[in-house]
């Protein structure tokens, strides 16, 4: 049997945010891996272990729990060190999962994992998937019953205290049918079309001509 890891986002701190496929993860693995800032690899006060508690009293299952030291310092080292975790828990069990508070894709390190698992364990990393979560900004939202963005309105996320230059990923929504796509430019383009639908779609590049109403085109930052 293939070895499979999930990386699972957990929202932003509300148990009842959590996806069903975040909770089926969970009934699926062996181990969840869960970060800690506590050198000591306490949950004394993580926020993430209290989700993942929550979730299993939720679903009535026991699983073991793995502490990753991840005292968040933005050092590549730690990253190594996390993921070496990772792939030797991967190692001694056939499901795991790691988690992560928000959403995976936003200010998340599980992307810095990946891309040394998938220099170290390239099979691990190709049989590795990503479950997306509810972001925080997403749920202050609904909170303040305040939309984000409306009509032709754009939304702009940004770090307060960026560590050196800003490099931007754009989101591109709401194309009209038939449109061409070159007004759009160049860069590393996925196009997203029917996403979970039956007839989905992804291309790893900018297609000419859109199709479908429901198309989403992400323009990925460029990163070394």
């Amino acid at each position: 049997m293939n070895k499979k890891l999930y990386m699972v986002s957990l929202g932003p701190g509300d148990v009842e945010l959590l996806t069903l496929k975040a909770l089926n993860a969970f009934k699926e693995c062996d181990v969840i891996c869960v970060p800690t800032k506590s050198e000591d690899k306490s949950f004394t006060k993580s926020i993430t272990h209290t989700i993942v508690s929550e979730a299993l009293s939720i679903l009535g299952v026991e699983k073991k729990i793995l502490p990753v030291y991840s005292p968040m310092r933005f050092n590549p080292q730690d990253w190594e060190d996390e993921a070496d975790v990772v792939i030797e828990a991967c190692s001694a069990n056939e499901k795991v999962c790691f988690v992560t508070l928000g959403d995976a894709g936003i200010y998340s390190s599980i992307y810095y994992l990946l891309d040394i698992i998938k220099v170290k364990k390239r099979s691990l990393y190709d049989d590795s998937e990503v479950i997306a979560g509810v972001t925080s900004f997403s749920a202050a939202s609904a909170e303040v019953k305040k939309a984000l963005c409306l009509g032709d309105e754009a939304l702009t996320i940004k770090p307060i205290n960026p560590r050196g230059e800003v490099k931007t990923t754009e989101i591109l929504m709401r194309p009209k049918i038939g449109m061409d796509t070159k007004s759009l430019g160049e860069g590393d383009f996925y196009t997203f079309e029917n996403m979970y639908l039956k007839d989905a779609k992804i291309t790893p590049s900018r297609i000419e001509k859109v199709k479908r109403y429901m198309t989403l085109f992400i323009n990925f930052a460029k990163r070394d």
